[in-house]
Parts: C-alpha cells; sequence; structure tokens
C-alpha cells in the first residue's frame, strides 16, 4: 500500500505549525512560594501571576519571580539610650513581601536582594535608634519587653508603607558598652550589701523585740502566781497532797501534832 504524498505533506505542516504556536506562545510556571510579575516590554502590569502555568506572549511579555516566602534577616545595629549610653543590638527579622503587592515592589524597589539592601536594614537601623532613645540603659534592660513592643509597631508601620510585612521581630542580643557593663554591676554588687545590711539589722531588731516580749509575759506570768497562790490556796494543795498520816513531834513535853496552818503559812512579801 503506497503512502499518501498530500496526506504527509498535510502532517509535517501541521506538526511545523504546532512547533510554531509552542515558540510563540511560551509557557511561564511560577513555583510555589512565588508571585510572577509580568510585563509587556518591560513595562510592569497590573496583573500579578499566581501559582501554576502561565501562557504568555514572547517578546511582548516577560516574567520576573518574587519569592513571598517568610526570610530572615540579621541585622547588628548601634543606637544610644536616653541617657547617652551606647547600645549594640542584634536582631533577627522575619519578613515577607505582600503577595497581592510584588508588582509594586519590583516596580519601586527591585527584587528581594534590593529590599533587603535599600529598604530593610536602613528601616531597622533607624527603627532601633528611634525607640532606643526614649529609654535610659538600665530601662532597655528592665523592660525588654516594652522595648520589643515599640520596635515592632514602628518597624512593621514603616516596612508597610513599601509593600513589606514583619511576621515577628527578635531582639537576640542587647549589649552595652564595657564600662558601662562594670558600672551595672557594682551597683548591683551595692544594691545587694545594702539590702543584706537592711535584713540583718531588722533581724536584730526582731530578735531584741521577742526577747523583751518575752521578759515581759515571763515577769507577768510570776506576778500572776504570786497573786493568786494565797495561803488558803497552799494549804488545799498541802491537803489534796497529804497521804492521811500526821507527823508527830517527839519532845520533853507530851507527844503532839505538827499545826498545819503553821506549816503551810506562806508570806507573800
Amino acid at each position: 500500500m503506497k503512502k499518501n504524498p498530500a496526506f504527509n505533506s498535510a502532517g509535517k505542516l501541521t506538526a511545523l505549525l504546532f512547533l510554531i504556536t509552542l515558540f510563540l506562545t511560551p509557557c511561564v510556571i511560577v513555583n510555589a512560594g512565588e508571585r510572577g510579575v509580568l510585563m509587556k516590554f518591560g513595562e510592569v502590569q497590573n496583573q500579578i501571576l499566581g501559582e501554576g502555568l502561565h501562557l504568555i506572549i514572547p517578546v511582548v511579555n516577560t516574567v520576573k519571580k518574587l519569592s513571598v516566602r517568610v526570610q530572615n534577616q540579621e541585622i547588628s545595629a548601634e543606637a544610644s539610650s536616653k541617657d547617652l549610653q551606647n547600645v549594640f543590638t542584634d536582631v533577627a527579622l522575619n519578613w515577607h513581601i505582600v503577595p497581592q503587592e510584588a508588582n509594586a515592589i519590583f516596580q519601586e524597589i527591585g527584587d528581594e536582594q534590593d529590599v533587603v539592601i535599600r529598604i530593610i536594614n536602613p528601616a531597622v537601623e533607624e527603627v532601633l535608634k528611634a525607640v532606643m532613645a526614649k529609654y535610659t540603659a538600665e530601662e532597655i534592660i528592665t523592660k525588654r519587653g516594652e522595648v520589643k513592643g515599640g520596635v515592632d509597631d514602628a518597624l512593621s508601620t514603616r516596612l508597610g508603607s513599601y509593600h513589606v510585612a514583619v511576621d515577628d521581630i527578635s531582639l537576640v542580643h542587647v549589649h552595652f558598652s564595657e564600662r558601662f557593663g562594670e558600672a551595672v554591676e557594682a551597683k548591683q554588687i551595692a544594691e545587694q550589701e545594702a539590702k543584706r545590711a537592711e535584713f540583718i539589722a531588722l533581724k536584730a531588731t526582731k530578735e531584741a523585740e521577742a526577747k523583751v516580749n518575752l521578759a515581759k509575759g515571763e515577769a507577768e506570768a510570776h506576778r500572776l502566781l504570786r497573786d493568786g497562790l494565797t495561803p488558803e490556796i497552799l494549804q488545799r494543795q498541802a491537803i489534796e497532797k497529804w497521804n492521811g498520816k500526821l507527823p508527830l513531834i517527839v519532845s520533853k513535853e507530851a507527844p503532839k501534832l505538827f499545826n498545819l496552818s503553821e506549816i503551810l503559812k506562806f508570806d507573800k512579801n
């Protein structure tokens, strides 16, 4: 069986047209965690390409992919406290490009690296200087949570105007000059010694008061005992303990019994 030459020619032409179509209509794949910025002859368009497969017109359209995933940036900055102490801070910032504003950030700033260099680093330094200047060096230590909250709020507002969202910020390490650290340590030691001396003095006072109260209590008990032990009470106690045998006195005179009243006579004085 002979092949039809016309059919073969038509098949080849169809295949050629298909290849030309594929070449003239290329596909762009936007991966997970990315957004595609669509451009027409280099001009940024309002349309943002989401994740997946997209068809664009070659030569006319180009696509710039930007990551919208959370990214981490570590920054070291120097600032001055309210009492003019040098504050050195290491900051860890988690941030991401706002997905629906990817075209605007690429048009105004550039890609992720441009965002870090031109926007994030200067913003962190300026915000730290502004916030640290509101607190003394001691307050920066004792009110660390409040300081972090101030930095977080100020930085979120500042970066939000550049289409960048702040996910979290951590003041990893805050330290001061060596001389200031020695001064703080000396002050803490002095305060601890003062509290210890105060405690010892208070303890001595309490012990003295306890001894006075104890002596007063014993004196009062003796007084009550002395006032309460009358001759009648003593006689009654002696009678209660008597075994029923009277003592006998033997003398030149006739034997006689002791006078119980004389035996139990008690002089209160």
